[in-house]
């Protein structure tokens, strides 16, 4: 979908059939009508594409200060030990992703994702260690199967709690620290990955400091009781606006990171989709506890031997971005594809067009020149590296 601004973001493919009716709303949806947003259907919920301020400004907002994002539509869970030993669970969800869930420190999170008998990606997620349990954030639209995937295969070792009444927020930006340490002062001794639940007032926060914009900044869950409250203090900060769908699938394609259904999927490996970085040695072939995670044959072997395709960074010449399932060639008269956009638009802090995709391992060099078929015509793009705007995460 394309806001009035023209920028692109991903919205639920299935939203043409819901009424807006039918959809689900956080416990900031009054917040977001009264602050003038524009409402679209989105994973089931409806859900603010833009404010007033638009997509832009919103942008380059959160790039100079700092954002505040709704995003109380993704799925949070608690996973237990049934024998209360953590590494029970630990190495339970190990049979599930292809990460080192074990070793996450107590105060810690790493990011993961769930895997198909074929090698592919169901979902893709944060793991945090609480000490006494393991929380983690699945995206909104597989929250319910993931859910059941890991009831399914977890449920003799482990316990689960889909968390309810208790909402999300990011705070995103160089100003996020600032603005967040005003009213939760211990947020300022956390570093990159690092979980924690602190006290406001009374109010228990569950805060990483994380986020999906390449920014510094906090995911913060919230009671819904006193979601809004938090959300206005926020707000009512010179350094603080509110950001919606549109500006946040800009900045997180900026800072290269995948869209779950879009950049990555059920038929996409972690290895094609440039995520090895996520699959600790000791999971690999000759670990210490290499392999027992769905479709194992197939990633350790695009491991050690490379993947027939690769995500990768494109640089588009010119201003016209090149949009999800723009068809690719390795030059500009061959009849035969060489892979596939999957994101694409335009990047207001690059202040340029700026493209992800698949192209054939052959293809995927940095500096490579491939051709995109834009309306009829073949445009060249050169293969980058990514992120398209440099990360700022406060180690």
């Amino acid at each position: 979908m394309v806001d009035d601004a023209g920028y692109a973001f991903a919205a639920d493919p299935d939203r043409l059939g819901i009424w807006m009716s039918d959809l689900k709303r956080t416990a900031l949806f009054d917040l977001h009508v009264e602050l003038g947003a524009k409402m679209v259907a989105f994973a089931g919920y409806d859900m603010p594409v833009q404010y007033p301020l638009g997509v832009l400004k919103e942008h380059l907002h959160c790039r100079a200060a700092a954002g505040l994002f709704d995003v109380s539509h993704m799925g949070q869970v608690i996973l237990r030990s049934r024998s209360g030993v953590l590494a029970d669970a630990a190495l339970a969800l190990e049979t599930l992703v292809p990460v080192d869930v074990l070793g996450i420190a107590a105060g810690r999170q790493r990011y993961g994702f769930f895997t198909n008998e074929g090698g592919g990606i169901l979902d893709d997620l944060m793991i945090a260690n609480r000490g006494d349990h393991l929380f983690l954030v699945v995206n909104a639209g597989c929250k319910d199967a993931d859910f059941a995937h890991m009831a399914a295969h977890l449920s003799e070792v482990c316990t689960l709690e889909m968390v309810e009444g208790r909402s999300l927020l990011a705070l995103q930006g160089p100003a996020a620290e600032m603005a967040l340490a005003r009213l939760v002062p211990g947020v300022a001794d956390m570093r990159f990955m690092d979980v924690a639940v602190l006290d406001m007032g009374g109010v228990d926060l569950w805060v990483s400091r994380s986020g999906y914009t390449g920014e510094d900044g906090y995911e913060i869950s919230v009671p819904d009781g006193a979601v809004a409250d938090f959300a206005r203090a926020l707000l009512a900060m010179n350094e603080v606006e509110a950001i919606g769908l549109g500006a946040r699938d800009s900045l997180r394609l900026e800072a290269g990171l995948c869209l779950y259904g879009s950049d990555i999927d059920e038929g996409t490996s972690p290895v094609e989709g440039a995520l090895s970085w996520a699959i600790q040695k000791l999971r690999r072939t000759g670990g210490a506890r290499a392999g027992g995670f769905p479709g194992a044959a197939r990633i350790l072997d695009e491991l050690t031997g490379g993947a027939v395709r690769k995500r990768v960074g494109l640089q588009p010449e010119g201003r016209a971005p090149m949009r999800g399932h723009t068809v690719l060639f390795a030059d500009q008269t061959s009849s035969e594809p060489i892979g596939e956009v999957t994101s694409g638009g335009f990047g207001p802090t690059i202040e340029g067009p700026m493209s992800m995709g698949y192209v054939s391992a052959q293809n995927a060099a940095i500096g490579t020149v491939i051709y995109a078929d834009v309306r009829g015509k073949r445009l060249p793009a050169t293969v980058v590296r990514m992120p398209f705007n440099p990360a700022n995460f406060k180690r």
